[in-house]
This record gives structure tokens, sequence and C-alpha cells, in this order.
């Protein structure tokens, strides 16, 4: 008589799909979750006084690393026909035929359903506004098809949890909350369009549009007055929030790497375009710990 075994669990497939669900997440490349995540730290800390509530901290930095995965990856799954034309992206997982569309939409829900239950601890009025959130990133993706500014869509996605903040911490969302939610708007603009001029030619020959296309050979000029407009609202955020000294200095941080930046991408090079763009996560932590050393 035979017999009839089981077979035992194949964890070396588990592991190949959970790494291939992991890359498609970007959560091997985390700059993106702290561009994310600095304006929702500015607002909590801005929204608390500088003592944000521990429960709402940890929601919020689980809802940033959740939201922004699930952000990657719809972004990914509308992109399915383009990215295999795009020298930058055609190794990513669904483009390179290592993940199926219908894998990440799974994920993407999945992912979005996680966020939700986070949320569903927090007060009613966070969980209204994180609908918001929800249709922003949903549309975010597909605004390349139709609009020169999609990079607009994204900072209102990014900077959509700088009211939820407010909600979570407070209940309410005063002017502040909006002004920090327009730095965060033009911040996305300013480093995401540094990110798409390193995908100019490629965007050209396939029909994609971007703030890179539409600013031309004046990017430069416009990313500049973009970034003097976000020292001046940072400036503004400081004087309604009774910021001290050291949020100043954080400022002048900040606009000596936009200086850099702007230094890194004088000759359009994609990879020092792209170098430009990862500076960025040095400037949030700047105006950030400008926040914090501001209440100690």
């Amino acid at each position: 008589m035979k017999n009839h075994l089981k077979p035992g669990i194949n964890w070396p497939h588990i592991r190949q799909r959970a790494y291939q669900y992991a890359v498609l997440a970007r959560l091997n490349k985390p700059v993106g979750i702290f561009l994310l995540l600095w304006p929702t730290l500015w607002a909590l800390w801005i929204a608390a006084e500088g003592v944000p509530h521990p429960g709402v901290l940890t929601v919020f930095i689980l809802g940033v690393i959740l939201m922004r995965s699930a952000g990657c990856v719809i972004n990914d799954y509308a992109d399915r026909e383009i990215d295999p034309r795009v020298n930058r992206t055609k190794d990513r997982p669904i483009a390179a035929g290592r993940v199926t569309a219908d894998e990440a939409m799974l994920l993407f829900m999945a992912l979005c359903f996680s966020a939700f239950l986070l949320v569903l601890t927090m007060n009613t009025f966070t969980i209204l506004l994180s609908l918001g959130g929800v249709v922003l990133a949903g549309i975010y993706p597909f605004m390349k098809r139709y609009t020169h500014m999609p990079q607009i869509v994204l900072g209102m996605a990014f900077g959509w949890a700088v009211p939820m903040a407010f909600a979570a911490q407070t209940n309410s969302v005063p002017k502040i909350a909006w002004l920090i939610y327009v730095v965060t708007v033009l911040w996305a603009v300013i480093y995401d369009t540094m990110y798409a001029m390193a995908d100019r030619m490629d965007d050209l020959k396939i029909g994609v549009k971007s703030t890179a296309i539409l600013f031309g050979d004046a990017d430069r000029v416009i990313i500049g007055i973009l970034q003097v407009m976000m020292l001046f609202a940072l400036y503004l955020t400081g004087e309604q929030a009774q910021l001290g000294e050291t949020y100043m200095v954080a400022i002048a941080i900040a606009a000596a790497l936009m200086i850099y930046q702007q230094y890194l991408i004088r000759y359009r090079q994609p990879a020092l375009c792209i170098s430009a763009f990862l500076n960025n996560n040095w400037l949030g932590a700047a105006v950030f710990i400008g926040i914090v050393a501001s209440y100690i």
C-alpha cells in the first residue's frame, strides 16, 4: 500500500513571491516612505504642540508605510503597458512579468484594507477624511494620461495625511493644517519634477505627461520659484505655530539643500536629477528636527 503524503509548504516559493510583492511595493526603496512621513510628522508635532499621542503616532507611521506601498502598487498597475518601454522601469515586477496585474490589484486592496483597519482606531472625523486619501491615492497614477501636472495630484495625495493628523490629534483641521498641506503639495511638485526630469526623453516618446515636460527649458527656474514659495510657507507655518529660532535655522538648512539640488540638476543629467530627488529626504528631516527642537 502506497503512502500518500501531503506535500509540505513550499517555503522557497512563498519567500520568492513575498520578495516580488515587497519590490512591487518599493519596500526596498524607503526614501518614498520618508517623503510621505516627514510632513505627517510635522503636522502631528505641531498639532500636539510637541507631544503627540503615542497611539496616534504609531497608527500614522504604520499608515504611511501601508499607503505609500499601496500607491506604488497601483502606480505600477496603471503603468503596466508603459513601464516596459522606459529604461528605468522596465525591470519592475509587473513590467518584467514577475507579478501579474491581478496579483497587484489584490495586493493594493489588501494594503488599503490594512490601512483602513488602522484608521478605524481613530475618531470619526479622521475616518471620514481617510476616504479622501484613498480616492487621491487611487486616481494619481492615471493623471499622467490626462494632464501635464500629475505631480500636483501626487502632492495632494501625499499631503492628505496632514489634515488627518490634525483631526486625529485635535478632532479639528485648523488653518495651519491647510498651510502645511500647501507646503507639502509644493514640495511634492518640486521633488517629483526632479524625478520626472530623469524620464523626460522616454516620456516624450511614449506620450506620458509630466511637469518636467510642461516646464521644458524653464524647469530649473520654475522649480526655484516653487522652492522659494515653499520656504515662505514654511516660515509662515513657524510664525503661526510660534516655533523658535531653531526652526528658523532648520529653514536655513532647507534653503541650503535646495541650492544644492539646483546645482545637481543644472545639466539635467538623469542620474543627478534622481540624486536631487533623493536629497529631499534630508530636507524633510531638517524641518522635522527644527520643529522638535523648538518644542523641546
